[in-house]
């Protein structure tokens, strides 16, 4: 009997070990950071730091000689800004590389194969077209500059002492500095250069073929029906980035999710998804991938740049609103499926889709389920990112504030980016920054979720429930996208702003693991859609209460949110609020 039980113990063991290359969180994990690692490597050790050194410490100096020279940010200064500005690790070699063979198609309006080939004689017909424009906007900034620079030595030669010089000079270079913006604008649009991103996104699509078809084997899957089916899911998700990137999308925040998911569906339910497709729809494997990767965006450095506010919004707000929804369900809706509510609330709550994933890995919840929940996020997004900036330009409503309320609203990332730009750059930056804060929430809300099924929702009063099902439950992705924020948040604050701009921010996010990011998230929309089918989803939606759910939980979400955002925001912490 002891031997057995040794036996047992021994087979255990060795199971947990090979969980570590076979099970499927764990080689997110590794696939995850392998990138990271190619992105870290390509920017840190063969990349430009000694160069950008040099030239950040000599934009410092003439920006500290500059604040300690006027009471205001002079030409100069805001020169060398500009200067540190330019320094991006993306323009490397491997920049360059990596951008031009993860490229998405681009933007378009009439045709679709604007957004896939470009020719010589179209970019030189743009490049004509906006030419009249650049030379305006260039003509005007010259004369901006001359102005400012007229206005900025008057007020040296009175040693700065004089208020209404001082002041004048502040606004004629605010003048310069919009016009410069719009020059920049229209340079962008007057320097169209011809592209062909076909070839580029077949070797992309043979790229995933060979990193997720290894993580497919090691689970014991066969590579080849993958590698098979792939080819579908990958062009899906190429058709939902070109519609993603239609004029009319674009405006109305139709983004390559929504349109894999809606592509995938309507395959599904009319011609069917061949059966051959579906051992390439590994819906789980690519977002969890993704989340790793999210991680290196969530840097603590940048959650204390606006402190306490963003966190009391984000921290407080969103697990309050979390469990009160999930209350509301079973308690009033008396939802039938407690892993629905619970995906549905954290959805909505927390982050959205990346949230829903982790919730559902915690609880178990049905595919079905997470796909629901999926498609109502998705939905209500778009609505939202499109809404919610008309509604507070309306009020008249604050910019920060704004910002704040759709940073704790809004659930996609990147819709929330764009929301926030819609009112100024102040919103966007408060937005994408809680936002951020509330990103963090993800393994939290994972690990409570799956706490709180083992020790409530499926406790055994037969079996006494330890740590190690606690372990077993929890989603083990999320010590990966926890290990990629803690590293890159390392990094961030060891470098120093400038040059953690330029190699980090610049290089191997903006250059590395967000390109990919956002190809892993849009190729697990398109699984999604391919693989659900209305017949199986309907019983879940039966009486409209997740509809009601989701509508309900948000309208909390709203109130709250506005209401913690005016009074940490403009009442406990005005001082902050004012220095943004």
């Amino acid at each position: 009997m002891a031997q057995e039980e040794s036996s047992i113990v021994v087979d255990q063991a060795q199971s947990s070990w090979s969980d570590l290359w076979k099970k499927e969180d764990y080689l997110a994990i590794w696939l995850g950071f392998l990138i990271i690692a190619v992105s870290l490597g390509a920017y840190f050790l063969f990349g430009p730091k000694a160069e950008f050194t040099d030239k950040i410490a000599a934009a410092n100096q003439i920006q500290q000689i500059e604040a300690e020279r006027a009471p205001f940010k002079t030409i100069a200064w805001h020169q060398a800004a500009d200067d540190k500005k330019k320094l991006k690790g993306s323009s490397s070699a491997f920049g360059k590389f990596a951008s031009h063979w993860t490229k998405k198609p681009g933007s378009w309006k009439d045709n679709p194969m604007d957004a896939l080939i470009r020719s010589e004689a179209q970019a030189k017909a743009m490049n004509d077209k906006a030419m009249p424009a650049y030379e305006e906007a260039k003509a005007k900034l010259a004369a901006s500059l001359t102005a400012a620079q007229s206005a900025e030595a008057a007020a040296a030669a009175a040693g700065f002492t004089d208020t209404a010089l001082n002041d004048q000079a502040k606004e004629k270079i605010a003048d310069w500095r919009a016009a410069d913006k719009k020059a920049g604008s229209a340079k962008a649009k007057a320097s169209q250069k011809p592209y062909n991103y076909i070839p580029g996104l077949i070797g992309l699509c043979l790229f995933f073929i060979v990193i997720f078809g290894a993580g497919v084997s090691l689970m014991g899957k066969s590579f080849s029906q993958f590698a098979r089916g792939f080819f579908i899911v990958f062009l899906v998700t190429v058709l939902a980035y070109l519609l993603g990137g239609q004029a009319l999308s674009k405006q109305y925040g139709l983004g390559a999710e929504a349109w894999g998911i809606l592509l995938g569906m309507l395959i599904a339910n009319t011609l069917g998804t061949p059966k051959w497709v579906l051992p390439a729809c590994q819906v789980e494997f690519f977002i969890k991938t993704g989340l790793v990767l999210l991680g290196a965006e969530v840097l603590f450095g940048k959650i204390m740049a606006i402190g306490m506010p963003g966190i009391f919004v984000a921290w407080v707000v969103t697990p309050t609103v979390l469990v009160l929804t999930y209350i509301f369900g079973q308690t009033v809706l008396k939802m039938p499926s407690k892993t629905l509510n619970v995906v549905i609330s954290a959805d909505m709550s927390v982050c959205g889709t990346s949230a829903a994933i982790a919730t559902a890995a915690a609880c178990r919840a049905k595919k079905e389920e997470l796909t629901l929940a999926i498609g109502l996020s998705l939905v209500f997004t778009a609505i939202m990112m499109i809404a919610l900036p008309a509604f507070i330009k309306a009020v008249g409503m604050p910019e920060i504030l704004g910002g704040a309320w759709i940073g704790g609203t809004i659930d996609s990332t990147g819709a929330v980016a764009a929301a926030g730009a819609f009112l100024g750059d102040k919103a966007m930056y408060v937005a994408a920054t809680i936002k951020m804060i509330q990103n963090v929430m993800i393994g939290v809300t994972a690990f409570c979720v799956a706490l709180y099924w083992c020790l409530k929702v499926e406790r055994d009063a037969s079996r006494r429930v330890g740590a190690g099902e606690i372990w077993h439950r929890f989603p083990k992705f999320v010590l990966g996208f926890l290990a990629a924020s803690i590293l890159f948040s390392v990094l961030d604050s060891s470098l120093g702003k400038d040059m953690s701009a330029a190699l980090l921010d610049q290089g191997a996010v903006r250059g590395g693991t967000r390109l990919l990011r956002g190809w892993f998230f849009a190729l697990s929309f398109a699984a999604i859609g391919l693989s659900t089918n209305f017949r199986e989803l309907a019983q879940y939606f039966k009486g409209g209460k997740p509809l009601i759910l989701y509508v309900c939980g948000q309208s909390l979400n709203l109130v709250l949110t506005l209401t913690m955002a005016y009074i940490m925001f403009y009442l406990v912490f005005p001082e902050i609020t004012a220095k943004i």
